[in-house]
């Protein structure tokens, strides 16, 4: 198998409204909640840095854009909370396994934290149980994680738990953390809900949804369609079905509608992941928005 964070850096980097790795550099900021950063030096404005980091009077003087370049003063750990049950092993919006956009996502993360000298952790589990990575702080240790999610997944045996994966963060993660959450569409609960307010008061908390391929589509010569976690098989004269496609894309915006509402209320950062080559400009755009928000 070819390495994993390879694959990652080569979708940062084709990116095509990027130049290079640096514009990640001026998103990552948006992470966390406030700076907590110390002044170091000064460097020439790049693309992708925060407006609000230029300093104006050292431009003046020098004839070009200058920004701020501060140091963390405090390590942060991106905690890394990956569903990989049997849910995970269907396919993607773009008709890609959706456990490929799950690594993407953890992936690109993953590289901005340890360009910026933090950690990270991997929790990951299904309704047989829930494991924990110790933490690492290489692009080794990366590495692994993303190899042990992507084997998970493709192993995967039991249905997904997402609300005990969450359960399990709020009860045993005590130090702060930024906890992403890498799920797919499967509707929000009650408890994923009370779990979610929970995490919140001690964590900052990132929300990514893996979009799930359409169940009916509007083409009935696809190859037929099965439920991974039932096996229940989708009868071919249903596809196209001008009745059924409604109804399911109806049933598909309501539960989209009802979960962008609940962390939209509990201001939780989202991003919704549909294809591998809009991935990385999604989770961009996600941390530009928390970039613009002021405290």
């Amino acid at each position: 198998m070819s390495s994993l964070i390879t694959q990652v850096k080569s979708k940062l980097f084709i990116h095509s409204s990027q130049k290079s790795m640096h514009a990640l550099d001026g998103a990552y900021a948006s992470l966390l909640h406030g700076r907590s950063l110390d002044f170091e030096d000064l460097r020439k404005y790049e693309y992708g840095d925060q407006v609000r980091d230029i300093d104006w009077r050292a431009t003046a003087r020098q004839g070009m854009p200058l920004v701020k370049r501060h140091r963390a003063n405090r390590m942060h750990t991106v905690l890394f909370v990956v569903d990989t049950g049997l849910s995970m092993t269907a396919l993607a919006h773009d008709e890609r396994p959706k456990k490929d956009l799950a690594v993407l996502a953890t992936g690109a993360l993953g590289v901005l934290a340890l360009r910026h000298g933090d950690d990270f952790s991997v929790v990951h589990g299904d309704a047989d149980g829930i494991r924990r990575r110790t933490p690492g702080r290489s692009e080794g240790a990366l590495e692994h994680a993303l190899r042990t999610i992507d084997g998970a997944i493709a192993t995967a045996g039991a249905p997904s738990d997402r609300d005990a994966l969450l359960a399990y963060v709020a009860r045993t993660i005590a130090r702060r953390c930024i906890v992403v959450i890498i799920t797919d569409e499967a509707p929000v609960t009650e408890h994923t809900e009370r779990m979610l307010r929970r995490l919140r008061v001690q964590h900052d908390v990132l929300w990514i949804t893996i979009r799930d391929a359409d169940p009916v589509l509007a083409y009935a010569s696809h190859a037929q369609r099965a439920d991974v976690s039932t096996r229940w098989a989708i009868p071919d004269f249903v596809h196209g079905d001008a009745e059924v496609v409604l109804e399911a894309t109806a049933q598909a915006q309501a539960d989209a509608v009802r979960r962008d509402d609940l962390l939209d209320r509990l201001e939780i950062s989202r991003a919704a992941l549909e294809t591998q080559d809009a991935a990385v400009g999604e989770l961009l755009r996600m941390l530009n928005r928390r970039a613009n928000v002021r405290n």
